[in-house]
């Protein structure tokens, strides 16, 4: 359906897109991820008709979009702040781009009615914008960027502005909502939870480059380089040199067999999740801090490297302290 195509842009004189290429097909949910100031939100803006791209094309179904205006491309966008109109009701606001459309009134109040039930806001139509709690807004900025059937829904850290406790509530609620819709979604966010609980494929943006795509379980099962292992915290990266039985690294020795050539250099990823063992484990360390996280505890040593164990027994050792030097065996060790 969307194409994007070596996309380049600068910002201040600085490259800031290099080349970003992706497309999304009908129905899929995609969410762009990276760190702050990646250029997320300038993609969304360059598919959005809001900016032009310096090299490369925008294309939909086929047909580029380099020449059309932003009110010709059907395209839905909804902001972090949402940017709601406060003089308005909640009817109101989702009936607006339907009124911008010059839909009938009757076919106006069917589809605001059919939105808000999507998202749970039956029953809220009169209510003003200052009487919602932070997530209702955002249910209605979600609401009213559906009301007028857009070919394409973009996302731009929808949940950003919602305490942490919020934002796990309605992560599986905004996903509910796109299913439901059938609209392929573009989703922007630095927060890889959020990625991985709403998107069908993940496309990691880092140094103006696609850095990897694909499902979630695929970006977890098989990070492409170190930069996305490290992003994406999925353990600790660790470079070193093959030696017999493990590698020497910065942190100390890690014993594990490679199959590798003796003096190689490799860069290792240790998955976090660990068993503590007497002795003779992957890795050996000093405990600087041990930090309980509801099922588990995130055991933190002194040169830096983390591991978690969980809440349960650990081959019936008893769970260590800080200053206690212990033997851990990680899960999962790989190679990149």
């Amino acid at each position: 359906m969307l194409e994007v195509i070596n996309i380049h842009k600068t910002y201040q004189d600085q490259p800031l897109l290099k080349g970003v290429s992706f497309s999304i097909a009908d129905g899929e949910i995609i969410c762009l991820l990276g760190a702050s100031g990646s250029g997320k939100s300038t993609i969304l803006r360059i598919i959005a008709g809001l900016e032009k791209a310096e090299q490369g094309d925008v294309r939909w179904a086929g047909r580029s979009l380099g020449n059309v205006p932003v009110h010709q491309r059907n395209f839905g966008l909804m902001f972090q702040d949402y940017v709601l109109f406060p003089h308005l009701d909640v009817f109101e606001n989702v009936a607006f781009g339907l009124r911008m459309q010059k839909c009938d009134r009757k076919m106006i109040s069917l589809r605001v009615a059919e939105v808000l039930e999507q998202a749970n806001l039956r029953g809220f139509e009169k209510r003003q914008i200052s009487e919602l709690s932070g997530g209702e807004q955002q249910r209605v900025a979600l609401a009213r960027a559906l009301a007028p059937h857009p070919a394409l829904l973009m996302l731009d850290e929808p949940l950003g502005a919602l305490d942490r406790a919020l934002r796990e509530k309605l992560i599986d609620e905004l996903r509910g909502v796109l299913r439901r819709s059938h609209i392929p979604a573009i989703y922007v966010t630095h927060d890889q939870e959020e990625a991985f609980t709403i998107a069908d494929k993940i496309i990691l943006i880092h140094d103006g480059l696609v850095a990897q795509s694909g499902s979630a379980p695929q970006v977890f099962a098989q990070p492409a380089n170190e930069w996305v292992a490290s992003f994406l915290g999925l353990g600790n990266v660790i470079t070193g040199i093959v030696i017999p039985g493990g590698v020497r690294s910065s942190y100390g020795d890690i014993h594990w067999e490679t199959g590798l050539k003796l003096g190689q250099s490799v860069t290792l990823l240790l998955r976090p999740q660990a068993s503590l063992v007497a002795s003779g484990g992957t890795i050996n360390g000093l405990v600087a801090d041990i930090i309980f996280r509801g099922h588990e505890f995130r055991i933190e040593f002194k040169n830096g490297l983390h591991f978690l164990l969980s809440g349960g027994v650990n081959n019936g050792l008893p769970l260590p302290q800080p200053g206690q030097e212990i033997s851990l065996k990680v899960h999962q060790a790989e190679l990149l």
